[in-house]
């Protein structure tokens, strides 16, 4: 069958069973792909032979950073910083696993884009986070084209505060600012998150759903679909460690941009400059296959953008 809705990812199409059959998965594939397009997610054994070494050098390089007595089995592990992020410009085992090749193939073969990781983030405690999806922090157009990647590097039990999410809930409404009824081009926000708070719990509410925890064993991880409302239990034990790597992935071919501090229907965008941490090599914002060309102008050096008028000036350089 011919994909004709390529703007959707393909674990994310409603043409997701007629297509599936023509993709040459294998059984694991098929049931990764199934997972994600029912539930959201889908949990597999990461593919690294030297996983256990990289962890370990993980843990003694950035350990330093966090401010927390490791060696004391008693003490607060939650009194410290709680992550690192981009440690893959100075850590090469971070840039390792964000950029492993098995699992930049897989994601690409099941969104139908190219895939390639933009964002680490390393912890040794957990968020405890509120209930959120990462669509208000990292979107695409066309939309749903970003994945995160959760890698556990120990095993984690439910006393340390494990990941938990809202399995099918991201098939729900992408939360905007013109959902909301919010202006978010210019604004300033400490979280942000939190202006959609209250729409998330009124979605949960309705559809009743329940949050699932995810309880790894060491060297699983767990992929989420863009739009999947997750976070960070509370953590019942503050002794315990709970040492993960997030890794957030964009596909090509899309523009890229913060919808929390956009509004789309004005044409504002909150623009991102990416880097694959892959090749360390720019990836522009581009649509149908152009790259969008951008005026030097203060605008531009802040990346908020009208993207109307990019657009109109490419189609009349075009011409």
């Amino acid at each position: 069958m011919t994909n004709i809705l390529p703007g959707l990812p393909l674990i994310e199409s409603p043409l997701f069973p007629a297509l599936k059959a023509e993709w040459g998965l294998n059984a694991e594939e098929d049931r990764i792909a199934t997972d994600l397009y029912e539930k959201g997610y889908a949990v597999f054994d990461f593919p690294d032979a030297d996983l256990d070494g990289r962890i370990d050098r993980i843990q003694q390089h950035l350990g330093p950073r966090y401010g927390i007595d490791f060696a004391d089995p008693h003490s607060n592990k939650t009194h410290g910083e709680r992550r690192v992020q981009d440690a893959w410009q100075f850590d090469e085992d971070v840039r390792a696993i964000a950029a492993n090749q098995a699992v930049i193939d897989l994601l690409s073969k099941l969104y139908g884009r190219r895939a390639f990781p933009f964002q680490t983030l390393n912890f040794p405690v957990g968020t405890q986070q509120d209930a959120h999806s990462d669509s208000v922090h990292f979107s695409s157009l066309p939309e749903r084209f970003m994945c995160g990647v959760w890698l556990a590097m120990e095993d984690i039990g439910p006393d340390a505060g494990p990941l938990f999410y809202y399995p099918g809930s991201h098939k729900w409404p992408i939360m905007t600012n013109a959902l909301i009824g919010r202006r978010g081009y210019g604004s300033d926000l400490a979280s942000a998150q939190d202006p959609y708070g209250p729409a998330w719990q009124a979605l949960r509410e309705v559809y009743g759903v329940q949050e699932e925890c995810f309880l790894p064993r060491k060297g699983q991880a767990l992929i989420w679909c863009a739009n999947l409302l997750h976070g960070g239990s509370y953590q019942n034990d503050n002794r315990l460690t709970r040492w993960s790597q997030v890794t957030h992935y964009y596909f090509d071919d899309c523009i890229y941009y913060t919808p929390a501090f956009s509004d789309e229907v004005l044409g504002k965008l909150h623009l991102r400059d990416l880097i694959s941490i892959g090749d360390g090599k720019r990836r522009p914002n581009s649509y149908l296959g152009e790259e969008l060309k951008f005026d030097d102008n203060e605008l531009y050096k802040s990346k908020k953008l009208s993207i109307w008028k990019i657009l109109k000036e490419n189609i009349k350089n075009h011409k």
